[in-house]
Parts: C-alpha cells; structure tokens; sequence
C-alpha cells in the first residue's frame, strides 16, 4: 500500500492513530506520522483510517509494480 499524509491538511485529529494505531501516530506537534515499517503496512484498517480523518488528509492506494 502507498500512504500518504498532507501535512498541509493535518489539524491533528489523531483518528487514524485511534484507527490503525499499529500504522500511524502522532508527532511532537500532534500531527500524524507512520510509524517505522508502517508504510510496508497491509493492516486492513488503514483504508478505515484515511475515511475516519475528517480533513481527508490521508491517501491510500495500492501499490503499482
């Protein structure tokens, strides 16, 4: 899976740490962040994580090739 997060969206929610807490957490300044080895993730929860953010601020595809 591809995952990515626009900082430039982010407001910190922290649902997708509450959703997929095994893929995301939140940094320093409450935004979210992978954890290590999250982006290599295949939870099924990640594609519930990018729907909880309620900014949108989350993608999540399939990884191509």
């Amino acid at each position: 899976m591809d995952i990515d997060i626009d900082k430039d969206v982010c407001i910190g929610a922290g649902q997708c740490a509450l959703t997929a807490p095994d893929v995301f957490t939140q940094d320093d300044d409450g935004y979210s962040a992978l954890l290590p080895g999250g982006e290599r993730s295949a939870s099924p929860l990640l594609r519930e994580a990018a729907r909880a953010c309620p900014v949108s601020a989350l993608t999540v595809s399939e990884t191509v090739g």
